[in-house]
């Protein structure tokens, strides 16, 4: 952990300050495994590999939240973001089928306010908490040339670990397999820039309850994290396929694990997509493939196993409290996604 962390910055209320960074230390062991051999303070972080690991690959991977950002720093609600930060990357890094090790965050303001990074870290907390990560270092930055006085940016990075022969990259998907959607929590942390747009054009606020709609619930709901269930079915079966569910939607995201020659047919109509997909997009006037490119309509994973395993997969993910279900089924192509009504 860098200097940042010591918030010796000018400005700053240096008891508050510590104090903060005590409560940060308290939560950030609370996240701590074996491997790690070193404390928070120092210019990195160390994580042990195991030596009876033989042929293991590292994974690592790297977001942010984007635009969703404006949203917690308006509303003044700053404990959840840092769940979307960790879920974000771990969620990337599990679509190889490895076990999140560690999570590094980075934050950047305008001007340093310990109470609200403190809720921030709080939330990175309970991100790697729910993602089996250590919290191993990160950075604070203050810019004030950079940012507004009370903005601030968010970056993490996750590594990850799996052996070389248990990687998943898609090669052996083949016709016939089984396609199911793990169902979002809602938007998770993409398309916020036209959430904004959406929103201003129609003059709503952001913690305005438009019919069984509070906006702020819904805008700032967690991305959820998928990790423990998709590390327990791996070990049950022989997932073919990861894809997240990000940042152009089933469209652009799906077709990135596909081996050469085939695509996907997904079957529309069996998606459940949650009410504020709805709203926004009759709200906004968007069309429907605009909505797909954007949004991940309901659907944070899929997972692609082969038509033999795909009730045993249905099963192991429901008793671990997944909404899952079977969304269509692989096929001969170059297309992508072929959608059916």
């Amino acid at each position: 952990m860098s200097e940042g962390w010591t918030y010796q910055k000018a400005g700053v209320n240096i008891d508050l300050a510590n104090r903060t960074v005590e409560k940060i230390k308290t939560m950030v062991q609370s996240t701590r495994r074996a491997e790690v051999i070193a404390d928070i303070g120092g210019f990195s972080g160390v994580f042990r590999l195991e030596s009876n690991r033989s042929k293991t690959c590292l994974v690592a991977g790297t977001d942010g939240v984007g635009t969703k950002l404006k949203i917690a720093i308006q509303l003044g609600i700053h404990d959840t973001i840092g769940i979307d930060l960790v879920a974000m990357c771990v969620n990337d890094v599990l679509c190889v089928g490895a076990e999140p090790l560690f999570f590094l965050d980075y934050f950047a303001c305008g001007r340093l306010q310990p109470p609200i990074l403190e809720n921030v870290i709080t939330g990175i907390v309970k991100g790697c908490q729910l993602s089996g990560c250590a919290l191993l270092g990160g950075e604070t930055a203050e810019m004030p040339g950079m940012y507004q006085e009370n903005d601030y940016d968010l970056a993490g990075f996750a590594v990850g670990s799996v052996a070389e022969d248990r990687i998943i990259d898609g090669r052996t998907i083949q016709n016939g397999d089984g396609v199911i959607a793990l169902a979002s929590s809602g938007l998770h942390s993409n398309g916020f820039s036209l959430v904004r747009k959406i929103l201003d054009w129609n003059h709503f606020q952001y913690d305005q309850v438009i019919g069984d709609l509070d906006l702020a619930q819904e805008l700032l709901k967690p991305t959820r994290i998928y990790v423990n269930s998709i590390l327990g079915l791996l070990n049950r079966v022989s997932i073919r396929g990861i894809a997240h569910i990000t940042g152009g939607g089933i469209p652009d995201n799906l077709p990135r694990i596909l081996p050469p020659g085939h695509d996907i047919r997904i079957i529309k109509k069996t998606i459940q997509i949650p009410e504020i997909f709805f709203f926004l997009q009759k709200a906004g006037k968007v069309s429907d493939p605009e909505m797909w490119k954007t949004f991940n309509m309901g659907v944070g994973m899929m997972v692609v196993v082969a038509q033999s395993e795909v009730d045993q997969t249905l099963r192991f993910l429901t008793g671990c409290g997944e909404k899952a279900y079977l969304v269509g089924e692989v096929q001969s192509g170059q297309e992508g996604v072929v959608w059916s009504e």
